[in-house]
Protein backbone atom coordinates (compact mmCIF):
# COMPACT_ATOMS: atom_id res chain seq x y z
CA UNK A 1 0.00 0.00 0.00
CA UNK A 2 1.36 3.44 -0.91
CA UNK A 3 1.70 6.16 1.69
CA UNK A 4 -1.10 8.12 0.02
CA UNK A 5 -3.34 5.04 0.07
CA UNK A 6 -2.65 4.65 3.80
CA UNK A 7 -3.69 8.28 4.36
CA UNK A 8 -6.78 7.79 2.19
CA UNK A 9 -7.82 4.68 4.14
CA UNK A 10 -7.35 6.19 7.60
CA UNK A 11 -9.16 9.40 6.55
CA UNK A 12 -12.42 7.46 6.65
CA UNK A 13 -11.98 7.15 10.44
CA UNK A 14 -11.63 10.90 11.02
CA UNK A 15 -14.01 12.33 13.59
CA UNK A 16 -15.32 15.60 12.14
CA UNK A 17 -18.99 15.96 13.17
CA UNK A 18 -18.87 19.77 13.17
CA UNK A 19 -16.92 20.64 10.02
CA UNK A 20 -17.42 17.35 8.15
CA UNK A 21 -13.90 18.01 6.84
CA UNK A 22 -12.09 14.73 7.21
CA UNK A 23 -8.32 14.65 6.86
CA UNK A 24 -6.01 11.66 6.79
CA UNK A 25 -2.24 11.68 7.11
CA UNK A 26 0.44 9.06 6.83
CA UNK A 27 4.17 9.27 7.33
CA UNK A 28 6.98 6.87 6.67
CA UNK A 29 10.01 6.74 8.94
CA UNK A 30 13.58 6.21 7.83
CA UNK A 31 13.25 2.46 8.53
CA UNK A 32 10.08 2.18 6.39
CA UNK A 33 7.49 2.03 9.18
CA UNK A 34 4.21 3.81 8.37
CA UNK A 35 2.22 5.78 10.94
CA UNK A 36 -1.19 7.30 10.31
CA UNK A 37 -3.30 10.01 11.88
CA UNK A 38 -6.71 11.65 11.53
CA UNK A 39 -8.26 14.92 12.55
CA UNK A 40 -10.46 14.75 15.65
CA UNK A 41 -13.00 17.42 16.62
CA UNK A 42 -15.04 17.73 19.80
CA UNK A 43 -17.64 20.11 21.14
CA UNK A 44 -15.14 21.95 23.36
CA UNK A 45 -12.52 22.17 20.60
CA UNK A 46 -14.49 22.11 17.32
CA UNK A 47 -11.50 23.02 15.17
CA UNK A 48 -10.00 19.78 16.43
CA UNK A 49 -6.58 18.28 16.28
CA UNK A 50 -4.67 17.76 13.07
CA UNK A 51 -4.11 14.49 11.27
CA UNK A 52 -0.39 15.16 10.80
CA UNK A 53 0.09 15.78 14.53
CA UNK A 54 -1.66 12.48 15.26
CA UNK A 55 0.67 10.58 12.94
CA UNK A 56 3.71 12.25 14.48
CA UNK A 57 2.50 11.42 17.99
CA UNK A 58 2.00 7.78 17.00
CA UNK A 59 5.53 7.72 15.57
CA UNK A 60 7.04 9.27 18.71
CA UNK A 61 5.15 6.83 20.95
CA UNK A 62 7.23 4.03 19.44
CA UNK A 63 10.50 5.91 19.90
CA UNK A 64 10.96 6.71 16.19
CA UNK A 65 12.27 10.18 15.47
CA UNK A 66 12.93 10.56 11.73
CA UNK A 67 10.32 11.22 9.05
CA UNK A 68 11.29 10.20 5.51
CA UNK A 69 8.03 11.03 3.70
CA UNK A 70 4.57 12.48 4.43
CA UNK A 71 1.17 12.24 2.70
CA UNK A 72 -1.99 14.21 3.53
CA UNK A 73 -5.41 13.86 1.92
CA UNK A 74 -8.72 15.72 2.24
CA UNK A 75 -11.94 16.14 0.30
CA UNK A 76 -11.16 19.62 -0.95
CA UNK A 77 -11.10 21.45 -4.29
CA UNK A 78 -7.28 21.63 -4.17
CA UNK A 79 -4.60 19.80 -2.19
CA UNK A 80 -4.59 21.05 1.41
CA UNK A 81 -1.23 21.81 3.03
CA UNK A 82 -0.51 21.07 6.68
CA UNK A 83 -1.31 23.97 9.03
CA UNK A 84 1.56 26.10 10.31
CA UNK A 85 1.84 24.21 13.58
CA UNK A 86 2.03 20.88 11.80
CA UNK A 87 4.60 22.24 9.35
CA UNK A 88 6.84 23.04 12.32
CA UNK A 89 6.16 19.61 13.86
CA UNK A 90 7.05 17.90 10.57
CA UNK A 91 10.20 20.04 10.30
CA UNK A 92 11.22 18.92 13.79
CA UNK A 93 11.48 15.30 12.59
CA UNK A 94 12.20 15.64 8.84
CA UNK A 95 15.14 16.93 6.85
CA UNK A 96 14.55 19.92 4.57
CA UNK A 97 14.41 17.76 1.42
CA UNK A 98 11.71 15.37 2.68
CA UNK A 99 8.74 15.33 0.31
CA UNK A 100 5.23 16.11 1.55
CA UNK A 101 2.48 14.94 -0.81
CA UNK A 102 -0.83 16.74 -0.48
CA UNK A 103 -3.84 15.24 -2.26
CA UNK A 104 -7.56 15.53 -2.79
CA UNK A 105 -9.99 12.64 -2.77
CA UNK A 106 -10.57 13.43 -6.48
CA UNK A 107 -6.93 12.61 -7.29
CA UNK A 108 -5.23 16.01 -7.54
CA UNK A 109 -1.80 16.06 -5.92
CA UNK A 110 0.85 18.59 -5.03
CA UNK A 111 4.32 17.74 -3.77
CA UNK A 112 6.57 20.11 -1.86
CA UNK A 113 9.63 19.63 0.30
CA UNK A 114 9.62 20.52 3.97
CA UNK A 115 11.88 23.48 3.14
CA UNK A 116 9.37 24.75 0.58
CA UNK A 117 6.48 24.36 3.02
CA UNK A 118 8.32 26.08 5.86
CA UNK A 119 11.07 28.39 4.65
CA UNK A 120 13.15 29.83 7.45
CA UNK A 121 12.08 27.05 9.77
CA UNK A 122 13.12 27.22 13.40
CA UNK A 123 15.54 24.47 14.40
CA UNK A 124 18.06 23.63 17.11
CA UNK A 125 20.78 25.68 15.38
CA UNK A 126 18.93 28.85 16.41
CA UNK A 127 19.75 28.03 20.04
CA UNK A 128 23.41 27.18 19.47
CA UNK A 129 25.57 29.88 21.01
CA UNK A 130 28.92 28.11 20.60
Amino acid sequence: MSLLDAARTVRENAYAPYSNFKVGAALRTADGTVFTGINVENVAYPEGTCAEAGAIAAMCATGAREIAEVAVIADAPAPVPPCGGCRQKIAEFAKADVVVTMATTDGATLQMTVAELLPGRFDASHMDRT
